[in-house]
């Protein structure tokens, strides 16, 4: 990127430190996690390099432990669990987090800092203390250790994130067009779907994206919440570092990697797509 014509020697000098100094800071926070991709390839069960590694040796790589993820019935188990509890409480949460968006976005809403507030509670309350609350209030309705109480418990965990994406797109959306629709005979459902939906899809789609990875990385309410049956990815890792340490914990870190890069890049097509709909140029 060129420099304006006005920098001089030293506003160049300090845009080159300020560029140096982030990527710095963006090395030292990505550097732990991309040891772990090697890590994974590892032929012996160590968590650390060995001398056949950084000699580059073939032999010292392997993939046994990714065939161990879907050979292993707990793994098998705890992947099942992870997306089959993701993909629900998902749906729950965006449903959920939409609906109270739309509502909060209207003026003549009544309450409507104190019931944000209530409803962005769960992203600011210490998780363990949320999880405690959840397993102590489940237990009273016979939730606890079942797959509709986790699924409920991490939609309340995921809610939060929908109201504030789908929040954000609505701040740009001209409700004019709604009551255009309602004044020429559209029915309140058809102008959410024809009118509201197409213009916020983006929000929703990656609110959606937030709930699903807060689920799917989620541990703390599962170590309250779920019984032997309801094992996740997370809790599965926590049990395998605990009990039997081997670089299958890696192999899966791995894949988790790829999934969350995968899932980043959508949300920036996303945002991008959000921002030309809305006729913002970068």
């Amino acid at each position: 990127m060129a420099h304006p014509a006005y920098y001089g020697i030293w506003h160049k000098l300090g845009s080159l430190l300020l560029k140096s100094s982030s990527y710095l800071v963006l090395l030292f926070l990505i550097l732990p996690i991309l040891v772990i991709v090697p890590l994974s390839f590892n032929a012996e069960p160590f968590f650390t390099f060995t001398e056949g590694m950084l000699r580059l040796d073939p032999a010292a790589y392997s993939l046994r432990w990714y065939e161990q993820i879907f050979t292993d019935p707990k793994w098998l188990l705890s992947i099942k669990n992870s997306f089959i509890i993701g993909i629900f409480s998902t749906i729950l949460a965006t449903v959920l987090g939409t609906c109270a968006a739309i509502g909060l976005a209207r003026d003549e809403m009544p309450g409507r800092r104190f019931i944000t507030a209530l409803l962005l509670s769960p992203m600011i309350v210490p998780l363990i203390i949320t999880a405690a609350g959840m397993f102590f209030f489940y237990s009273k309705f016979n939730l606890a250790a079942t797959y509709s109480g986790i699924v409920i418990a991490h939609a309340a965990l995921g809610t939060p994130f929908v109201i504030i994406t789908v929040t954000a797109t609505l701040a740009g959306f001209d409700m004019s067009l709604v009551r255009a629709a309602l004044n020429l005979g559209a029915a309140p459902v058809k102008v959410f779907f024809d009118v509201i939906m197409p213009l916020i899809r983006p929000g929703v789609i990656s609110g959606a994206l937030f709930a699903f990875i807060t689920s799917f990385d989620e541990v703390v309410v599962i170590l309250f919440m779920a019984g032997p049956q309801q094992r996740t990815i997370p809790r599965q890792m926590f049990s395998g570092l605990r009990e039997q340490i081997n670089p299958t914990i890696l192999a899966v870190a791995t894949l988790l990697i790829v999934l969350s890069v995968i899932l980043l890049l959508t949300l920036e097509w996303l945002r991008r797509r959000s921002q030309h709909m809305r006729g913002i140029e970068n």
